[in-house]
């Protein structure tokens, strides 16, 4: 395993367990993906299966991850960058995740407990399939 990576679950103190098991499900759920440590505001984030990617603000594409994983204050995030038939997966199934709160492309929980695990699997391995066969939007073209 990346030294990197495992520094970065230990450098999450109490919430190390937590990101290990969302790292878990998403491994499982996408055994295929890769994963790296990329740059979040001022840390670093957990990201998988790196994909093209271009802001309307910016000129080029550059690449980000499909899907990021980040401890926040108070909450982990997971952050989900697939558009399918014009809505974004994490908001879309938001009232089927459990107990989280949902942005567009953000899925935000204190304990994967709260989450219901079969539709976060499910949401990861069609985001992955989305991508996989050129039906997510929130890529670059």
């Amino acid at each position: 395993m990346d030294a990197g990576v495992e520094e970065w679950f230990a450098a999450a103190g109490p919430r190390e367990a937590e990101l290990r098991r969302v790292d878990e499900l998403v491994r499982s759920a996408a055994p295929s993906i890769d994963r790296q440590l990329v740059p979040l505001g001022s840390g670093r984030a957990l990201g998988y299966g790196l994909v093209p990617y271009r802001p309307r603000s910016a000129r080029e594409t550059t690449t980000w991850p499909l899907l990021l994983l980040a401890a926040q204050r108070r909450h982990l995030s997971l952050y989900v960058s697939a558009v399918v038939d014009g809505e974004y997966l994490a908001e879309a199934r938001a009232a089927r995740l459990g107990r989280v709160s949902c942005g567009r492309s953000c899925i935000r929980f204190t304990s994967l407990d709260r989450v219901d695990r079969a539709e976060l699997t499910t949401l990861v391995r069609d985001a992955v399939a989305a991508t996989r066969d050129g039906t997510n939007g929130c890529l670059a073209g």
